[in-house]
């Protein structure tokens, strides 16, 4: 028998959203960002400097499980030399052209009629990433006509908790009325993603092969999914109407 679940908890870069390289985007996104920042450095030397500055920001993120906020990121760890005030301003959009700098991002394969059905069939569906920036997930929903679906996102820039801390699923879980067994958890990282909903005592976690992964999957006993899909569709056949 099928366990009566509610809601479904997705997790984004890798799962509900796929990046791709682009060379001219990211070229863009790079000039845009130096532009921003008010540097005298060109657009590829202030990007390598960026680059070189995030490596013990996300040490310290993924060792204490927490996260910045946009300010934060770039007046502490990124820019600290900066005009503070000009970073202030523009925090948010240095973020996001940051992020396009790796590619661009679009919606898996599957994933927009996934989410539609899924709320059709009357469940609640919900967002619970780690990422820096604490404007671009909000926009791409409303620009996708997405968020209309999703009663709760919760994101590691805005609460500052990153998975696999499972605070940050208790957050999502109060916020859609739902017990731990209640909810399926649907992600692409076995250490990040499954420990931690795990740990949450999540009902069910589904782990996503993402077409970004390129290297093996390991699963062990301690980070033994669930489930296992190939294509985002295939939530449709474990998850029945309500």
């Amino acid at each position: 028998m099928t366990p009566a679940y509610k809601a479904v908890f997705f997790d984004l870069g890798g799962t509900l959203r796929i990046c791709r390289e682009d060379a001219s985007y990211q070229k863009a996104a790079r000039e845009k960002m130096a532009e921003l920042s008010g540097t005298d450095l060109n657009a590829d030397e202030f990007y390598e400097l960026v680059e070189k500055r995030y490596e013990p920001y996300r040490k310290w993120a993924l060792t204490a499980n927490r996260e910045s906020g946009d300010e934060e990121l770039w007046d502490k760890w990124l820019c600290p030399e900066m005009d503070k005030a000009r970073l202030q301003e523009n925090c948010h959009d240095l973020t996001y052209q940051y992020r396009q700098t790796k590619g661009i991002r679009s919606v898996v394969e599957g994933g927009r009629e996934t989410i539609e059905e899924l709320h059709r069939r009357g469940y609640k569906l919900g967002i619970i990433s780690n990422l820096i920036g604490e404007t671009e997930i909000y926009d791409w929903l409303k620009e996708d006509h997405l968020a209309v679906y999703f009663d709760s996102v919760v994101l590691s820039s805005i609460c500052h908790i990153r998975k696999p801390d499972p605070e940050i699923y208790r957050i999502a879980m109060r916020e859609l009325s739902v017990k731990p067994e209640e909810c399926v958890s649907v992600a692409d990282n076995l250490g990040r993603d499954i420990t931690g909903a795990r740990e949450c005592k999540i009902g069910c976690c589904v782990l996503f092969k993402s077409p970004e992964k390129k290297h093996p999957i390991e699963i062990n006993d301690s980070n033994r999914p669930d489930r296992l899909i190939d294509h985002f569709t295939e939530l449709l056949n474990l998850l029945p109407p309500l």
